[in-house]
């Protein structure tokens, strides 16, 4: 079956995604270190193949992780189970796929919108958030997830938490980065891959709503993501805004 043509929005997010994992010359070498590595490897081991801090290190598996690149596994070590979860990642395919950019499916995104048409405005957004947030939260358990206090290290774990659910959110088509502006920490999402669909629907945008919610609540801890901008309503970009 030949391939669908690229549109102008698909292109962009296919480079997004790319330049977003693959553009630190650092990470194009840990993932080719990964791939060889048949058992997965962990932070540590990265940081003392490449001679990086292990937060560094840390930081490029999960851009990778983020991105659907990297498999990620958790098990506590210490006694009885307890202690800071020791992550193991290994990759998710052999080659990257650059031909199958988004992962949409027209028929079954407008069959979800017009089911959720069906129902009345707050069962239908009730409804859409919940099937979001249980997906990003299967993703983040994908990605190795762990909850952070609300300490000053976990502000940061929080930011780091929010980058990595843009790269999540580029794998599947929103072209998505993190921001800081003012006082607000935002997602923005220049692509739409539910396209027209959430133009005639616009309660959809619930779906990457609380699929940000779910996805942090596995990386971070509740949060009360809020819609600040959306392509559907006519805005140029999407803007999500959470507060940790």
């Amino acid at each position: 079956m030949a391939s669908r043509p690229l549109s102008p929005t698909d292109f962009a997010s296919v480079v997004t995604a790319l330049t977003s994992a693959f553009g630190d010359a650092t990470r194009r070498s840990i993932w080719l270190f990964v791939r060889e590595q048949p058992d997965g490897v962990t932070a540590s081991e990265v940081a003392q193949r490449f001679a990086l801090h292990a937060n560094v290190a840390r930081h490029h598996l999960d851009k990778l992780a983020g991105g659907g690149y990297l498999e990620v596994t958790a098990s506590r070590v210490g006694t009885g189970g307890a202690g800071r979860p020791s992550k193991r990642y290994r990759v998710a395919a052999d080659q990257v796929d650059v031909e199958v950019p988004v992962r949409h499916d027209d028929l079954v995104i407008t069959l979800l919108g017009r089911a959720l048409a069906l129902l009345p405005p707050a069962e239908a957004e009730a409804m859409a958030t919940e099937v979001g947030m249980t997906y990003g939260r299967d993703l983040a358990a994908s990605m190795g997830g762990m909850a952070v206090g609300a300490t000053a290290e976990g502000q940061r774990s929080f930011r780091a938490a929010l980058h990595a659910v843009a790269d999540a959110l580029t794998a599947h088509g929103f072209a998505a980065h993190a921001e800081q502006r003012g006082g607000d920490l935002r997602i923005v999402s220049e692509h739409c891959p539910f396209g027209g669909t959430a133009v005639e629907h616009p309660v959809i945008c619930a779906v990457d709503r609380g699929m940000v919610k779910g996805m942090l609540a596995g990386l971070y801890g509740d949060t009360e993501p809020s819609t600040r901008a959306s392509r559907a309503m006519g805005d140029a970009v999407c803007v999500t805004a959470v507060d940790a």
